[in-house]
């Protein structure tokens, strides 16, 4: 077993009034990253601004964060941050926002640092402390070592480094009610994914598997209803949240598989939105890692307390109706980009490059 997550965690109620002392713990002076709609939205923006008023904490807000965001503009940001003499920084939104948090501390202690240098984690200092607060239930953000940016060329690439890991992560899933209901089964899905994934990667280990079960537990009965189009309850969202956290502590761990990396294929060309992408693929993982590892697949069903067909029904009912198409010749031309990727090797499963080109035919060729 392996496990490391030295982030201070608080999920609950009230959460993000009730630790102000240990945000200004880190400071006097943050730069408060959001997408600039739903932390206004979500309410989660106002108590953050009650919070570091209480505190006596001057928090400046940039709120340039877009979907799936840019390298440069974390870039833009830092250097704000660091003309701001900025202590630490504090994200808030979905994942978009929280991981755009983590590379513009990193970019604020290192202002003269560029994209090559970023990816290549030329940081002549470590990143500011980071405080994060979630408004949706997906990404797990807020307990990961990971950042998912686009980079100058439109491509997302994801980086891992101990030093991205939270200092504080404040969940209260309040925040997650004002989500869209698309919002809400793309975050979900995206639980799914990690999850799932994450049982199925080859560095799986036995605390892996047990939150990656968990989150599949948990948040199976509340995205059944967000399928149907029910109104989820108080406890629904809350039992989402806390899938979506055991989720990021799964993936944490083990990373992603194949799902993932093939969904940014589809985020980036299609625009679909990245829970979406990566479920896309969950159904074809499953069935390669039921011929393959097939004990380790029944035992997997059993732990969530659900069949292939009972689960695979789960997800697909999950995401929107099929648009993409592709033609053979586009697909040509993307498989490179899977030849020897990390996330491909990191599946139980031993994924080749043409079992990836057969895939995508028979799903987006017609």
């Amino acid at each position: 077993m392996n496990f490391y997550m030295p982030t201070r965690l608080f999920v609950g109620s009230g959460c993000v009034a009730q630790h102000k002392d240990e945000l200004l713990s880190l400071g006097r002076r943050c730069l408060v990253v959001t997408d600039g709609t739903a932390a206004k939205a979500s309410g989660a923006l106002e108590d953050v601004r009650h919070t570091l008023e209480a505190a006596g904490i001057d928090g400046t807000v940039w709120d340039g964060v877009s979907e799936n965001p840019p390298v440069l503009a974390c870039m833009e940001a830092g250097r704000e941050a660091a003309a701001l003499n900025a202590q630490f920084i504090l994200g808030i939104g979905g994942g978009s926002a929280l991981d755009a948090a983590k590379a513009i501390a990193v970019f604020a202690a290192n202002p003269g640092l560029d994209e090559a240098g970023f990816y290549a984690f030329d940081w002549q200092r470590d990143p500011l402390p980071i405080v994060l607060v979630g408004t949706t239930a997906g990404t797990g953000s807020e307990v990961t070592k990971v950042s998912v940016l686009t980079d100058a060329s439109k491509r997302k690439h994801s980086i891992h480094d101990d030093r991205l890991f939270a200092t504080i992560s404040l969940g209260d899933s309040a925040y997650t009610h004002t989500c869209p209901s698309a919002v809400t089964l793309s975050c979900g899905v995206d639980v799914l994914a990690h999850a799932t994934e994450s049982y199925f990667s080859r560095k799986a280990d036995q605390i892996s598997r047990a939150v990656a079960v968990g989150a599949i537990r948990l948040a199976a009965a509340p995205l059944s209803a967000a399928a149907e189009g029910a109104q989820l309850t108080d406890e629904q969202r809350d039992a989402l949240y806390e899938a979506s956290i055991l989720g990021g502590l799964a993936i944490n761990t083990t990373g992603t598989c194949f799902p993932h990396n093939v969904g940014y294929y589809l985020t980036e060309n299609y625009h679909v939105p990245h829970g979406f992408a990566s479920a896309t693929f969950l159904p074809q993982m499953l069935v390669w890692a039921g011929q393959s590892h097939p004990d380790y697949a029944r035992e997997f069903y059993g732990q969530i307390g659900m069949d292939q067909e009972e689960y695979l029904d789960l997800v697909k009912r999950c995401l929107p109706k099929q648009t993409v198409r592709m033609d053979e010749r586009e697909i040509l031309e993307a498989l490179p980009r899977w030849d020897g990727n990390g996330s491909v090797r990191n599946t139980i499963t031993d994924v080749s490059v043409d079992m990836i080109h057969q895939m995508l035919d028979s799903m987006f060729v017609k």
